[in-house]
């Protein structure tokens, strides 16, 4: 049956091959280029030394050097788009076929007339390619975490959509369920196109649902407030998931939505008036004060629990789809 399933399934295989080391010949030289830039820059060693502190001094140092390698390589960063496709094509094209071509072709008849039952032939199937599924997404997830490490330091944080989605533990999760929603898709539509189809949208609308509605939810948000006259002004370079932030006046209302303000040392109150000129025009536009910056975030040392509740969800659904196609299988003629 092993052996059945390598001969059924090594064009695959060697395509996803070809198309990791096509990827790899991108990744690789880009990844090293930025890591360079990134060191050699001083830029690390000045984020290392700003730390991850929420509220800091000044981070205007670091400031101008990251906004070079940003403007380096900024297009760069939309290689994640093609990372991110990376498990709904083992979906579509590991997982779909597995069923639905034996069933087109009208194979399925002879295989379960040689003494091997149906739920050995399909959990066979699954387990061989669920196992070149995990370790692809493996080394996927490892390789995309080592290239975006740079982006990711430099402000961009790995809680960031898209970012998220191509490190830790989650594109296991969500390669293993493609897989098992591939082979479920095939067992309905019980030919090839259609399948794909099927599981390409089912992919997109979980993972879609799962990212806008369940994670953001996953812990308790925390908030930050900090006097727009502090000395002290938020480090954008600490990886925080940022839900959304303003500024507040003396009644809480927030008062300028996506924004900040600063009549301290940082902000510098300008000429007329310093900073106590600043904080009069600020309660002339905005109401009477103290006014705050303030800041609703989940913080950057919980990426790793935000991973493993995500896996565990798409692991959990992994397990069912397989269990239902396992049943389908059965009634199939």
């Amino acid at each position: 049956m092993i052996w059945l399933t390598w001969r059924q399934h090594r064009k695959q295989a060697l395509w996803t091959a070809a198309a990791i080391l096509a990827l790899a010949a991108v990744l690789v030289p880009t990844g090293l280029a930025m890591r360079s830039s990134f060191q050699d820059s001083g830029l690390g060693a000045c984020l290392r030394a700003l730390g991850h502190a929420r509220l800091v001094n000044d981070s205007g140092g670091c400031e101008a050097l990251s906004e070079r390698l940003q403007n380096k390589y900024d297009s760069t960063a939309y290689l994640a788009v093609l990372l991110v496709l990376l498990p709904v094509l083992a979906g579509v094209f590991l997982g779909a076929p597995l069923v639905a071509r034996e069933v087109e072709n009208g194979t399925h008849r002879l295989v379960w007339t040689q003494g091997i039952s149906r739920r050995r032939w399909i959990l066979t199937k699954f387990g061989l390619i669920g196992a070149v599924a995990l370790v692809l997404s493996v080394g996927y997830a490892l390789g995309a975490a080592w290239w975006l490490q740079p982006l990711a330091d430099n402000g961009l944080g790995r809680f960031r959509y898209l970012v998220f989605d191509v490190q830790g533990v989650a594109p296991i999760g969500y390669t293993l369920f493609a897989v098992a929603l591939g082979i479920l898709a095939g067992t309905l539509a019980r030919r090839v196109l259609p399948a794909m189809g099927i599981s390409l949208a089912a992919f997109i609308a979980v993972r879609a649902a799962v990212e806008l509605f369940a994670r953001p939810y996953f812990q308790p948000a925390r908030t930050l407030s900090y006097a727009i006259d502090s000395p002290l002004t938020a480090n954008r370079f600490a990886g925080s998931w940022i839900y959304q932030e303003g500024v507040r006046n003396g009644t809480g209302t927030l008062v300028l939505p996506d924004g900040r303000i600063g009549c301290g040392p940082a902000g510098g109150g300008g000429p007329d008036g310093g900073s106590a000129g600043c904080l009069a025009r600020i309660a002339q536009d905005y109401g009477p004060g103290p006014h705050t910056n303030w800041q609703e975030y989940q913080p950057a040392d919980r990426f790793w629990t935000f991973q493993a509740i995500e896996t565990g969800i798409f692991l959990a659904l992994t397990v069912l789809l397989v269990t239902v196609a396992v049943r389908r299988v059965r009634r199939i003629s």
